[in-house]
Formats: structure tokens, sequence, C-alpha cells
């Protein structure tokens, strides 16, 4: 049996899946927009992100498997400095220091109890020390010099959305931020360093397309077997990193398309990626109207491209960079798009389940 938290614009959903058989619950927070839900496997506990718009931005938290979520602190900015003005470079507006979205909750590493990380909008990474009853800004990489370049992808303002914990020791994690690149600590967040040599950016003036600093990945997601190989469906295609993000490898041709969200790699075969690919940013759909999964197992050499049991189309499901995942073993995964519609597999890839062609817009997917 696996069990996977669904987060949707109507609530969160728990799907179980047990002998190809599926039973979605009854939502949580019905009619409130989950951005993202997490399992912490350290304990136990369920965690859920909640974007109430004009009520702004609520964290839960569930210690009895779902029965019960007591709200939680949410991440807050420090007052902004007097007379401190911050622009964002692209709109030349104002940015503000309040917590407009908690884009991603991550549990820390094994060794750290309690620990947990939280990417938001406008680009603050923040700590907690006692599994969210309080918030720290991670002030370092706040105030780096560089995050005065760093601008919005779909949303205004930067935002941090990856959180990719290093298993090798405590404090060690790599983050991913649109449109700022991505970024490496060794020290629990003292210090930081640029991890986006390599990403190219075809959306900014051609001499300032390799600029480590805007870059804008979508998602970047870690081998825990192998854990110095990170993938990063980037907004300008793949990459591949084989040496902690010091350097990434552009992979030119993967089937359709290399425009995408989301991304997947094998818990223990670095060299086994997926991806969902699209036609391009200005048009967010299936490339000829056909939804497939690309996949790897030679490290980005070839891909097939997977579609039995998905629809034949026309098709117009966008997988946004959450809504993908892979279980602990590697053979089962998850896929939830913005129409509403989720898939399961059990072999990798192969044969896709429709779950369910009914629910709200998925924002993420998660195993627990």
């Amino acid at each position: 049996m696996s069990t996977a938290l669904i987060g949707t614009r109507k609530g969160l959903f728990t799907l179980t899946a047990t002998d190809g058989a599926f039973q979605l619950s009854d939502p949580a927070f019905p009619g409130v927009r989950v951005t993202n839900a997490a399992h912490d496997p350290r304990d136990g506990a369920l965690y859920a992100s909640l974007d109430h718009g004009h009520f702004g931005v609520h964290l839960h938290r569930s210690d009895d498997g779902g029965a019960t979520w007591p709200e939680i602190a949410a991440p807050e900015y420090p007052p902004k400095p007097a007379g401190v003005s911050e622009l964002n470079p692209m709109s030349q507006q104002e940015i503000e220091w309040a917590t407009q979205l908690a884009w991603i909750v991550e549990p820390g590493h094994p060794d750290e109890p309690g620990v947990l990380w939280c990417g938001t909008i406008p680009g603050g990474l923040f700590r907690s020390d006692d599994r969210g009853d309080s918030w720290q800004l991670v002030e370092s990489l706040w105030n780096h010099p560089s995050r005065q370049k760093w601008f919005g992808g779909g949303y205004d303002d930067a935002g941090v959305h990856s959180i990719s914990i290093d298993p090798r020791g405590p404090g060690r994690l790599v983050v991913g931020v649109s449109c700022g690149g991505a970024w490496r600590t060794d020290d629990g967040g003292a210090t930081w360093a640029i991890a986006a040599h390599g990403m190219r950016a075809d959306f900014v003036p051609p001499d300032q397309a390799d600029d480590p600093d805007t870059q804008d990945p979508h998602r970047v997601v870690r081998c825990a077997a192998a854990p110095d190989v990170l993938w990063t469906q980037h907004h300008c295609g793949i990459f591949r990193s084989i040496d902690n993000g010091d350097r990434w490898t552009e992979i030119a041709e993967a089937g359709p398309s290399t425009f995408g969200f989301a991304v997947a790699v094998h818990p223990a075969d670095p060299e086994t990626a997926w991806f969902v690919p699209g036609v391009s940013d200005e048009v967010r759909m299936p490339v000829d109207g056909k939804l497939v999964v690309t996949r790897t197992r030679d490290g980005g050499a070839t891909f097939d491209v997977l579609d039995d049991g998905l629809p034949d189309g026309p098709a117009y499901d966008l997988i946004y960079r959450h809504a993908f995942d892979i279980d602990e073993t590697g053979d089962e995964l998850l896929m939830g798009s913005t129409t509403g519609s989720l898939w399961w597999t059990g072999d990798g890839g192969d044969h896709w389940h429709e779950v369910s062609s009914n629910l709200p817009p998925i924002a993420s997917v998660r195993f627990c």
C-alpha cells in the first residue's frame, strides 16, 4: 500500500493505492488552495501550506495522519529597514518584504530532528528548529548581493521552490530559485555558493545568458543514492550536474520538447530521470495536444516517450513543478495536472493508470 498527499486549488486530498485499487479521501481544507504538502519520515508528521488569497499564507501540521490539522506559525519577514528600497529588476516595482507564498516545506536531514525548511516568494528561505512552531529567515541568503538581480518567473517576484537535502550530512542542501539560479550551503545556511554555472537563459540579452545569478530552474531534484547527481527542468531546457551543482550540462534533445516544469529522478539510479514536456513558456500545453512523459535511463543520452494509459488527445494538461513525484522504490510515480487529472504508474512509467479526472487543479503530489 502506498499513500500520497494531493494539494489542489480546493483542498488537500489523500490518495491510498492498494494492489492497483485507488481511494481518494474527502478534502482537508475544502475550498482553500493548498500550495504544497509534505510528509516528514522522521516522526510521521504531515505539513500543508495554504494560500488563502486576501487572508494570506497559513501553515498546518498533523500529528495524527491527517485526522486533525492544527495551525502552526507561517514564515514572516522582518520589517524592511527604514530607507531601504529594493526594486524588482524586471518590473521596477518595489519588492515587499512579506510572505506572498510558502511554495515548499521540506523536512530537514534525518540527523536534525525538528528542522524544517520553507521556500517562499519573494525569494526568502526560512528555517524552523521546532517543527514549524517558529521560523527564522535565512538572512545569509536574503542579504546576499546577488539577490538584487533576482526576479520572478511565473510570479512577479523571485521564489524559492526547490529544497534538495543532501543525505551525506546535516546542513547540506541545494535550493532552486526562479529566477535566481541554484544555491548550495554545506553549513546549515551560514554561507552560500552559486550552483548554477552551465545553465543557460534565453529570456535575457545574449551577453547575460550565462549569468548564474538570474537562471530560472523550474525544479531541482537529487538522486538519493548518488547525491552529487542533480537534475533540473529549467525554463530553457533540461540540465544535469554530476558534481553537486558545481557545473551543469545541457541535454539538447528529449522527446517532443525539453520545456516543462516537472522532473523526477530515480532514488537509486542517477542515470534515470523523468520529465513532462510542454510546447513552450508561451504555449503551456502538451506538444501537438498529446500528453506524454519522457524518461532517460542513460543520463540523458536517449529518451523513451511514455504514453500508455495517458490521454490520446487532444489534451491540455499542464504539470506544475511539484505535481510530479516518485516513491522511495523508484517504481511508483504520481502526476497531477492543472485540469484536475491524476495518474499513477507502478512500473516506472511504462503503463499509466488514471486515478481521477475531476479533481480541482492540482498544484502538488507527494508520496508519504
